[in-house]
């Protein structure tokens, strides 16, 4: 194999969400004996990637015909990422797996979270601090530790192995009067703000993942939900619409929702 300089962003890791179909005709005419070496490739490979620095790989049973077989991959490496991604595809035979849905994106920060300077006003006009004193210091430490965990979660994230998974794809309107980009920075951030506290009502219940896409795939964002029960997976989404951002600016694209298990018993749900 050729190696080549690793392709790694300024910031963030590179995430790709691959959903499979599973064509059984074309595994039907393997033999005993290709299935075993077939599976025994791909499981290999699972392991493989997870023992990579800096790679998380997931593994989904899609609940609905929509795919059979589902893949959150998270990487430094763009050069990393892409050959997965083709050995993924290829490991159980040629033509076994057909790619139903893909999606690359990026983590990201928020350019809409609070500033330090947007904190130290907060603490001198509604907690009536003084920047001298040691609670002003205090505070503001305890704010700089809280962004610091914040962006690690958010730019270099360690996934869950919580069982109930859901994906969609998302972009802000531009239509005319309903213009995302149109808006000011200060009205967009006003916006989101709201649109965070929804979902910081899921705290402990929902782990979520926005990841950008924006001049990387056909939409401008990823939407990875993880949870114990699908009920809150329903909820928060639910919620979400009424909130002034969603209702009024969000389109949304197909939604996969999966079952986070051990790559031998999603085998045995697919009958391989």
């Amino acid at each position: 194999m050729i190696e080549r300089p690793s392709l790694r962003a300024k910031e963030g890791w590179h995430v790709l969400h691959l959903f499979y179909r599973l064509e059984y005709g074309s595994w039907q005419l393997l033999s005993k004996e290709e299935k075993y070496a077939a599976k025994t490739r791909l499981a290999s490979l699972v392991q493989e990637a997870r023992t990579l620095p800096a790679t998380q790989l997931l593994t989904f049973s899609v609940v609905t015909p929509k795919g059979d077989l589902g893949f959150m991959l998270l990487t430094e490496d763009l050069h990393t990422a892409n050959r997965l991604e083709k050995r993924l595809t290829q490991a159980l035979g040629v033509d076994v797996l057909t790619p139903a849905f893909s999606f690359y994106s990026l983590t990201e920060r928020s350019e809409y979270t609070t500033t330090e300077e947007d904190f130290k006003q907060s603490l001198v006009a509604e907690r009536k601090l003084d920047p001298a004193s040691e609670e002003f210091a205090s505070a503001l430490d305890g704010f700089r530790q809280r962004m610091q965990k914040y962006l690690q979660d958010r730019l270099y994230p360690n996934m869950p192995d919580w069982p109930v998974f859901c994906f969609y794809p998302m972009l802000k309107r531009r239509l005319p009067g309903q213009n995302w980009y149109a808006l000011t920075f200060e009205d967009r951030k006003r916006l989101m703000v709201g649109h965070g506290q929804v979902g910081r009502t899921y705290s402990g219940r929902v782990r979520q993942l926005i990841t950008g896409a924006t001049g990387l795939d056909d939409w401008e964002w990823g939407v990875s939900l993880f949870a114990h029960d699908v009920f809150e997976i329903k909820s928060i989404v639910y919620d979400m619409r009424f909130d002034a951002v969603s209702a009024g600016y969000a389109e949304f694209g197909e939604f996969f929702v999966g079952l986070q298990l051990p790559l031998g018993e999603i085998y045995e749900r697919l009958g391989l």
